[in-house]
């Protein structure tokens, strides 16, 4: 459960989540690992790099989320790793010193066609960075190697989050910065508009977000 106050989580339009939710409930499929740990600890990461305003040290805390010392201590080292990557990566300094981190962005009756039959629905998205004409996603990953990494983008399906932020938003650019639960190594994957990464999620996205449709009741 997500302990965020932030009202962006109650909004109605459909989300990335949302899609992942209905893909869960239509072809499940076996779990590897604690799930609901890792999005704990990639919580805890999000909120450190991203909104500090929500980090209590003292208490050791997020909003309301009780995380233990060896969970503080693991995703400040992780910090410390994608700090230091940034002394050798001139744009995620640029990255972690100016983009816009939690800008969400709403697009109503964003246009769809899927299999040449066109249908709208109304969308957002929150991304963790924004530079003004595109933006980005910090992961926390089990991935100790950058194949592995690739293989957890299309696995985890971080390619159809990142055609359908950037088809919300119109940016014809997008980045993952990923940082190894492991070993701490830092991973990176730049998309652009039209290459295999952006063409295979979109192509992820369409399907769910037509299943979507069809189970929505719509206005007459």
């Amino acid at each position: 459960m997500s302990h965020n106050p932030d009202t962006y989580y109650s909004r109605s339009e459909v989300s990335n989540s949302d899609l992942t939710e209905l893909k869960n409930i239509l072809h499940p499929r076996m779990q590897f690992g604690d799930k609901e740990a890792a999005f704990r600890f990639g919580s805890l990461v999000d909120a450190i790099i991203t909104e500090p305003a929500r980090v209590d040290y003292y208490r050791l805390t997020v909003d309301d989320e009780q995380y233990t010392e060896d969970e503080f201590r693991h995703a400040q080292e992780m910090l410390k790793a994608l700090r230091m990557e940034a002394r050798r990566d001139e744009f995620l300094f640029k990255v972690l010193g100016y983009a816009e981190t939690q800008r969400f962005m709403v697009n109503t009756q964003q246009q769809f066609t899927y299999c040449g039959f066109p249908f709208s629905l109304d969308t957002r998205c929150k991304w963790d960075w924004w530079l003004g004409l595109f933006g980005g996603d910090l992961k926390t990953t089990f991935a100790s190697t950058q194949q592995q990494f690739e293989e957890a983008i299309d696995f985890f399906d971080w390619d159809r989050s990142r055609a359908w932020y950037m088809d919300i938003a119109g940016s014809n650019r997008d980045f993952i910065y990923a940082i190894s639960k492991k070993n701490c190594k830092v991973f990176k994957k730049f998309i652009n508009r039209d290459d295999k990464v952006y063409n295979r999620g979109r192509e992820k996205y369409e399907e769910l977000a037509f299943q979507y449709w069809c189970l929505t009741p719509q206005d007459n």
